[in-house]
């Protein structure tokens, strides 16, 4: 569908105070999804980010690749297993892990970045000590309803994040790109999942946004409905929602993240559909918005 010069002017216009706004401020997104595998979409994602950057914000990538780690898993007989969404991390499949998202994810999110006319750096949570991890377990409960903690071998969290490195490369007009690893004070690699890493480095940048990409439309107040998105709500009302069942499975630990966040000193957190075409220019430089905003 052709957009006529003056809905174009109009378009611009309506972006304009929200350019001013955010200009010289950060913005940290988690990529993944729909629109890292879909290479329409991940066209879009990558201009939207490009876009900003010109525009005179700092855009700061954290990117996930679950999918990629499972076909190379699959390819090389190494079986998976997950506990609480979360995968179950071995020696084996952490070194597999490093290289699909080190190795390759993060290198082709870079280069696609590079080829649309950006410029970007990829790092992972190792280089210049920006993520220091440590083992995570995860608390389950079994058959007699008691809380248990599982070993998840080699899956880390965020104890420590030093963001100087993402700083400098921000400053001198890179786009960083980072992969969810992370070094504990071992030395040892953990993966670490991409929306907590996110939610970390939004905090110790001091971001104005941390911005998820998901697969769904944001939080509905009714799943069935479409219609029913709920476009902004207040940490004081997340637990309520959690117990009403219309925050639940997935989209629990992603507000948890946006939560975090928030109590962390971030201003504003997203949560957006990333199948939507164009989804972070929509939800950052419009007044409607597209997803869900989650407010302290």
């Amino acid at each position: 569908m052709l957009i006529s010069p003056l809905a174009k002017a109009g378009i611009l216009v309506e972006a304009l105070p929200y350019i001013k706004k955010f200009s010289g401020r950060t913005v940290v997104i988690k990529y993944g999804g729909h629109a890292m595998v879909n290479t329409e979409l991940k066209q879009a994602v990558m201009q939207d980010i490009i876009l900003m950057k010109l525009v005179g914000i700092n855009p700061i990538i954290v990117h996930g690749g679950g999918p990629e780690i499972t076909a190379m898993l699959d390819k090389l007989a190494i079986k998976s297993s997950f506990v609480s969404g979360l995968r179950v991390t071995d020696a084996a499949t952490m070194e597999v892990v490093e290289m699909v998202l080190v190795g390759k994810v993060n290198k082709d999110i870079v280069g696609h970045i590079q080829q649309l006319g950006g410029k970007a750096v990829g790092l992972s949570g190792k280089d210049g000590g920006l993520i220091r991890a440590v083992k995570e377990f995860s608390a389950v409960k079994g058959p007699d309803g008691q809380v248990q903690q599982v070993d998840l071998g080699l899956v880390g969290d965020v104890a420590e994040v030093n963001p100087h490195l993402v700083e400098l490369l921000a400053q001198q007009g890179y786009i960083p790109v980072v992969a969810p690893v992370g070094m504990g004070e071992d030395g040892q690699s953990y993966n670490i999942n991409a929306d907590t890493m996110a939610g970390a480095l939004a905090v110790a940048l001091k971001a104005d946004k941390l911005v998820l990409l998901t697969d769904v439309e944001g939080i509905l107040r009714d799943f069935k409905d479409k219609n029913s998105l709920i476009s902004s709500l207040s940490v004081a009302e997340v637990p309520g929602l959690i117990q009403e069942g219309i925050i639940t499975g997935g989209m629990i630990p992603k507000v948890e993240c946006c939560v975090k966040a928030l109590q962390g000193g971030v201003q504003t957190t997203h949560i957006i559909d990333g199948r939507i075409p164009h989804s972070i220019l929509l939800e950052v430089f419009t007044d409607k918005g597209i997803g869900t905003m989650v407010v302290a």
